[in-house]
């Protein structure tokens, strides 16, 4: 098994323990093959958490200026949905990412 891919599928398996920082850490130590899977595996990690503060941004925005607290609250809980939804479906889909890098080895 090369170290490349093992590194590799760190990033992505890093979902359980220490999510943005491992993928930071490789991208600036690691090679080349590394760095391109950290690049992907933080922008997993991160776009979940962006939906969220985005949709809570523009739901609170809504609400103050409209002076309308059910719209914003149906904002809200759509952001909360979709960010439950879009979290799940990068969580597997970095555990398979991960798999499949390191049975690439």
């Amino acid at each position: 098994m090369k170290g490349n891919n093992i590194l590799s599928s760190l990033c992505y398996f890093s979902i359980f323990f220490a999510p943005f920082l491992l993928p930071i850490i490789m991208y600036f130590v690691a090679e080349d093959e590394v760095k391109y899977h950290a690049k992907k595996a933080f922008w997993s990690h991160v776009f979940p958490y962006a939906i969220l503060f985005g949709g809570l941004a523009v739901s609170g925005v809504y609400g103050l200026s409209f002076n309308q607290s059910d719209g914003a609250g149906i904002g809200m809980m759509i952001t909360y949905a979709v960010f439950i939804l879009v979290g799940i479906y990068y969580f597997i889909w970095n555990i398979v990412k991960g798999i499949k890098v390191l049975k690439a080895a």
